[in-house]
This record gives structure tokens, sequence and C-alpha cells, in this order.
């Protein structure tokens, strides 16, 4: 068994375990279930539980950052955006560029296309081009 200051006790009776966890109001946990003993540790269960919901929720994140154009972007609009995808690269997501045309603007799809590959060659440095579909206007890149 080990205590709620991490001391090991080594092998104690179940009852007096339960009683001791009792006197410290926490709760006695089955750590690992040993062929000869199991591995008891006395401790808050509810911190535990949170504690493990917390890491599983930082693990599952989303990892694809989206952002999205329109074909007359300003210059330091353009900058401030490549920015963010390079910091976000760098932390190991991967961003997802989409242009939008709206009305009139398909008539320019070629303009979108340059635009798509300017992207592309500004990321080049810190990420890799995973797809480039100047169909649907959309570049994915992922980290290098």
């Amino acid at each position: 068994m080990i205590d709620h200051e991490n001391n090991n006790r080594g092998l104690i009776d179940t009852n007096e375990a339960l009683q001791l966890a009792e006197s410290l109001e926490l709760d006695l946990v089955v750590v690992s279930q040993g062929k000869e003993a199991p591995i008891a540790k006395i401790l808050n269960y509810g911190k535990l539980q949170y504690q493990k919901k917390k890491r599983q929720s930082q693990s599952a994140r989303p990892t694809v950052k989206e952002v999205r154009f329109g074909l007359n972007v300003g210059v330091a609009d353009y900058n401030l955006r490549i920015e963010k995808a390079v910091g976000w690269l760098s932390k190991g997501d991967s961003v997802k560029f989409a242009i939008r045309l709206r009305g009139r603007e398909h008539q320019y799809r070629d303009q979108a296309g340059e635009l798509l590959d300017r992207i592309a060659k500004d990321l080049s440095q810190v990420g890799k081009i995973q797809s480039l579909d100047k169909r649907s206007l959309i570049v994915q890149v992922i980290p290098a």
C-alpha cells in the first residue's frame, strides 16, 4: 500500500488500509492488480478522475486550424494570417487555407489560384503542402 504522502507502507490488511483512508477522509484506490498482492493507494478519487479527464481533453484537441481569405485580401491581413499559421505549424497543428469567392469574383479564379500558390510558397519553410486543390480553392499545410 502507498499512503497519501507517496510513502510505501508495504503489505497491510485491507480493513486497516480502509480505516486509515477513512481517518484521512480520502479514498483507497487499487492502482495495479498484481499477481501476488494488489497495489492500493490512498488518494482523492474525485481529483484523480478530474485530472484524467483533463489530460484526455488536452490530447484530443483539434489539430486542424482553418484560415479563410477573400480574393482581395490586403497585404497586412495576408501577412497577419501567415504569421498566425507559422505559429500554429510550429506548435504541431496543421493549417487549412480556403479562398472564398463571391458573386462576380468567380471570373477571377486564376487570381485565386495564384494566391494559393503564394500561400504555399510563403509557408514552404515551416510546413509541407499536404494538398493543393485549385478547383475548390483549398490548400492544407502540415508541419515539416
